[in-house]
């Protein structure tokens, strides 16, 4: 029997293992003259079914009442054709997961506001997320899932702590790291920042903009939103969202829609303050966490997704119209 014991790993790297156990070489028993005992042959998509059964066994018990409420690690184990799997899960809610911690470091990257980093590296765009970009653009466009499948932990945490101290090997640690792992350092970055991109000033209006029926006042309104931004958060929003259309190109191949991308990044992107959250009821059950805001905070990022080619320069000369408009 094969016991794999999964634990801060890439689940999808543990199917490749598990196919390896799975399958008979047959020309190494059709070269050998002596008898052979019997052999248990495994069908060759083993390791995918039980992957599958994994996958389905998390997504039950994240939604399973008893394990939310419990703060513990769970542990379980699944077994196919004698290969069993062990794994431990806990339930984080999305208030927790999601909550941004305010730095006081000045260094680095990750947790600094982004005015100071563009500032710091004389640039309109971070470094980390116009590298970040390239490389995903590079190799990753075409792979199935990108930024909605997660990459190996440990290989983020390199990648940010590189970025962090800024390693003269960064750019051989990108071009050799798994393209999800560098996916999942830009999604980090934009969770880690104090304050969301779309700033905690503006979202009452981004959710107030987001819901108006009229066509014409969305437009004009969600328009002077960015327009609003600093412009280091304007300038790397507008980076991310032609990134991201780009992105959007391959869903025949890679399967991440606009719509996909907005629910991955929304979310992120654009969330409300503590004082604001505080205003509403706290999430109770698994069944809350898709609720009116993160559907909203989606819609917000959907519409510039959809919305045809916004120029930084466009936006700034409307900006100098409405000021000097009498």
């Amino acid at each position: 029997m094969t016991e794999i014991l999964v634990s801060d790993v890439n689940l999808n790297s543990v199917c490749e293992r598990l196919e390896q156990h799975c399958c008979v070489d047959q020309n190494q028993h059709n070269l050998s003259s002596q008898p052979q005992t019997p052999v248990l042959k495994r069908h060759s998509n083993t390791g995918a079914k039980l992957w599958g059964r994994v996958r389905s066994k998390l997504l039950r018990q994240k939604l399973d009442p008893q394990t939310v409420q419990s703060k513990n690690w769970h542990m379980d184990v699944i077994e196919m054709n004698g290969i069993k799997v062990e794994f431990s899960m806990k339930f984080t809610s999305r208030d927790l997961s999601l909550k941004r911690t305010p730095s006081k470091k000045q260094s680095g990257v990750f947790g600094v506001k982004i005015n100071v980093v563009t500032k710091r590296e004389r640039s309109k765009v971070p470094y980390i997320v116009r590298q970040c970009i390239e490389e995903v653009e590079k190799r990753g466009i075409d792979e199935v899932g990108i930024y909605r499948i997660s990459g190996v932990a440990t290989d983020i945490q390199a990648l940010k702590l590189a970025f962090d101290t800024n390693t003269k090997d960064i750019l051989v640690m990108l071009s050799d790291m798994d393209i999800n792992a560098i996916a999942g350092t830009l999604k980090l970055y934009f969770r880690e920042l104090p304050e969301p991109l779309l700033t905690d000033r503006l979202y009452p209006a981004f959710m107030e903009g987001i819901a108006l029926s009229d066509p014409a006042a969305k437009e004009n309104c969600m328009m002077h939103l960015l327009r609003s931004l600093p412009d280091p958060n304007l300038m790397t929003f507008l980076t991310l969202l032609e990134h991201l259309k780009r992105v959007a190109e391959k869903e025949p191949i890679n399967k991440m829609s606009l719509h996909n991308l907005a629910t991955v990044f929304g979310p992120t992107l654009l969330r409300p303050s503590e004082s604001e959250s505080t205003k509403g009821q706290h999430i109770t059950s698994a069944s809350d966490i898709w609720s009116h805001d993160v559907m909203a905070q989606v819609q917000v990022l959907l519409y510039y997704l959809q919305h045809p080619p916004i120029s930084f320069a466009e936006l700034k000369r409307n900006t100098l119209y409405f000021s000097t408009d009498v």
